[in-house]
């Protein structure tokens, strides 16, 4: 039991400290400006788990080798093209917003699901997962960072439902569209200096 518990504990804080102010982060807070906080906080806590899940099997089996050069380079171009759809906006007319009003909690989880998975694939708080993965049993590690994450992106989901609400639409599509392009010219750089490198 002490051992489950160490590998849950640290495996929570690394997790947790490596997502502070990491463009997950900020991509949690740009969806809670566009999506009720609930389901914004299940889609990310789906894609998660599920990459941490990832994360922890690669640890176990594979040890710490990972193509991040190509996943972060693939991401980054990932999140430039949700930036420009972001910025372009989308516009519906009154009869298919009506058609569309009985999918749209499933459509936005799938949305935030789909962009989240994407952002995490690569990112340092998958690496900390596989790295704390090395060192513990694979059970509480995936617990564990899948939590941290959570709790961390928490914060970043309650500060964009604030600002949603207060922002006009245009502002938060805009503001929106520049985290995507900052964090989608970042992974690219990355990607691109580990190929080069």
């Amino acid at each position: 039991m002490t051992a489950f518990l160490t590998g849950l504990g640290i495996s929570a804080l690394a997790v947790f400290v490596a997502e502070m102010g990491d463009k997950t982060q900020l991509v949690a807070m740009s969806l809670a400006t566009r999506y009720r906080a609930l389901t914004v906080i299940l889609g990310i806590t789906a894609a998660t788990a599920v990459v941490h899940i990832a994360s922890v099997f690669i640890a176990e089996v594979l040890g710490a080798s990972l193509p991040t050069d190509w996943i972060t380079l693939v991401a980054g171009i990932a999140f430039l093209v949700f930036g420009a759809w972001t910025l372009r906006g989308d516009e519906m007319s009154a009869k298919d917003e009506e058609r569309a009003a009985s999918r749209r909690i499933k459509s936005a989880f799938v949305t935030v699901f789909t962009v989240f998975f994407i952002a995490e694939l690569g990112d340092k708080t998958m690496l900390t997962t596989i790295a704390v993965g090395t060192q513990h049993d694979w059970f509480p590690v995936w617990i564990g960072s899948t939590a941290g994450m959570v709790a961390a992106d928490a914060i970043a989901i309650a500060v964009g439902a604030v600002l949603g609400k207060k922002l006009p639409e245009k502002a938060i599509r805009i503001g929106a569209a520049a985290l995507f392009f900052v964090a989608g010219a970042v992974m690219v750089g990355q990607g691109a200096l580990m190929l080069l490198g």
